[in-house]
């Protein structure tokens, strides 16, 4: 063997071993990962047609409170604004977002629930929402029972829909779609008579500038939602970091202000800030 090519090519082995041990002693964190610059990157899952909770506006930004909670716990974890990418996770995709590993964690109005919990961990809750009812402005639903005969509309993966089925009205026909937007305009139409889910969401969609006049809740707490955020199963440590933050969130007045400036302007009266693991059945 040629010793000046032997010594060379041990040489080449070390440089390549010392560049890879470099590379991987980077952040350990468990959330995000590191893009072309070197910079921390992170990818969160919301919903981008629920005003007030979570919306992409026309100009491309992202508002409502559970893109304020997502921002507040990304930037908690290390990530600068820059580098949290915002993907949309409609309800029946939550799962298998987490699963797949195409986002770190999600801030959906992802109610906790048992049946989740077999599939995916939560941080939190961070809200407690109630089921509630919208309906046409001209239209009276004074208890659940009125639904019986009449067209219920939920985006497909909710457990909304199913819930009044099961406990309230029996006989109200079930419609899904595919987003909440899509039963707005059943509900403007006639194509159905009620959207039902959380009273902040739907908060959101009576008090926008086009639906103002249109519809109203109609005031029934059909159930508790305590919102939580989804990470991939078994992934405890970000579980703890998210509590963390959210913890902080509350105590420094932070989340206080996000419910004031997505629910109030629709008059939304929001339960106390719940305590971390705490859940309300």
């Amino acid at each position: 063997m040629n010793l000046r090519k032997a010594s060379a090519a041990a040489a080449a082995v070390l440089v390549l071993s010392l560049t890879a041990t470099a590379c991987g002693s980077g952040d350990s964190d468990s959330a995000g990962e590191e893009g072309d610059s070197g910079a921390k990157k992170i990818t969160v899952g919301i919903k981008f047609d629920q005003p007030g909770i979570g919306l992409k506006t026309p100009d491309g930004s992202f508002a409502g409170f559970d893109v304020d909670i997502a921002t507040y716990v990304a930037k908690e974890l290390g990530y600068a604004d820059k580098d949290i990418t915002f993907k949309e996770t409609p309800s029946a995709d939550r799962e298998t977002a987490l699963e797949r590993g195409d986002v770190d964690f999600i801030a959906a109005s992802y109610s906790i629930t048992d049946e989740r919990k077999e599939k995916v961990d939560f941080a939190g809750p961070y809200l407690l929402a109630h089921q509630d009812l919208l309906i046409r402005a001209d239209d009276n639903i004074a208890e659940g029972s009125d639904l019986n005969g009449k067209k219920l509309c939920s985006v497909t993966g909710s457990t909304s829909a199913q819930n009044v089925k099961d406990k309230v009205a029996p006989k109200a026909q079930l419609k899904e779609y595919g987003t909440y937007s899509e039963c707005i305009d059943g509900l403007a139409g006639g194509a159905v008579d009620a959207l039902t889910t959380d009273d902040s969401i739907l908060a959101g969609y009576a008090s926008q500038e086009q639906n103002k006049g249109k519809f109203k809740l109609a005031g029934l707490s059909l159930s508790n939602e305590n919102y939580g955020i989804g990470v991939k199963k078994g992934d405890t440590k970000l579980v703890d970091d998210i509590n963390a933050a959210l913890e902080k969130m509350v105590s420094d007045g932070a989340w206080d202000k996000a419910v004031q400036d997505n629910f109030g302007p629709a008059g939304y009266k929001n339960e106390p800030a719940p305590k971390i693991g705490a859940i309300v059945s």
